[in-house]
């Protein structure tokens, strides 16, 4: 995408974001454009997939809801209009349990839990520039999935900021309190590798 090229040097918005094609992913983060591409590997839509069903499944009939990228989450920094937004991400995995924050365009304002998956070229941003912004944003709970090693980062919060994180790995299961009941079994998770 041409118009593109100069991504790093320019400040994009929400709304510059809405007139991008389609077929090409982006992310906003302070203005800055990153590009997706290429597509999530095999591993990585494997773990995405059996992490979404447990928390779907389990959410059903609850209050919080689970979803899965593509899914826009814009971060405004006040009251902007939604056009005027210039953070706007899509993690591979979000609960929201607010249900005033999902529109149709889907979700302004943070999460509640958050889950990225490590690949080869988003690791550096999910740990970085995402790990901050989460922190900054007030979600409750962000959590670093990195599929080859099977191992999970878990980063709860604790006052302003995220504390230590948890580890866990291989066939732990991980209670998530926030959800009340919910316990994740990671070797489930990582059962299509």
């Amino acid at each position: 995408m041409a118009q593109l090229q100069y991504a790093l040097d320019h400040y994009f918005t929400y709304g510059d974001y809405l007139t991008w094609p389609d077929f090409d992913r982006w992310e906003l983060i302070d203005g800055i454009a990153y590009d997706m591409s290429p597509a999530p590997g095999m591993q990585h839509q494997a773990v995405c997939g059996e992490l979404g069903a447990q928390f779907v499944t389990f959410l059903r009939g609850r209050p919080c809801r689970s979803f899965s990228a593509p899914f826009d989450v814009r971060l405004p920094h006040g009251d902007e209009a939604d056009d005027e937004i210039d953070t706007v991400v899509q993690p591979d995995i979000v609960v929201v349990c607010d249900r005033s924050k999902l529109d149709e365009k889907g979700c302004r304002g943070a999460p509640d839990l958050v889950i990225e998956i490590l690949s080869p070229y988003t690791a550096h941003k999910d740990l970085n520039e995402k790990f901050r912004l989460y922190e900054r944003v007030g979600v409750k709970e962000y959590w670093i999935v990195h599929p080859l090693d099977r191992t999970v980062m878990l980063f709860r919060r604790e006052g302003e900021g995220f504390g230590r994180p948890a580890m866990f790995a291989g066939e732990d299961r991980i209670e998530v309190p926030l959800l009340g009941e919910l316990v994740i079994d990671l070797k489930q998770a990582f059962a299509g590798l």
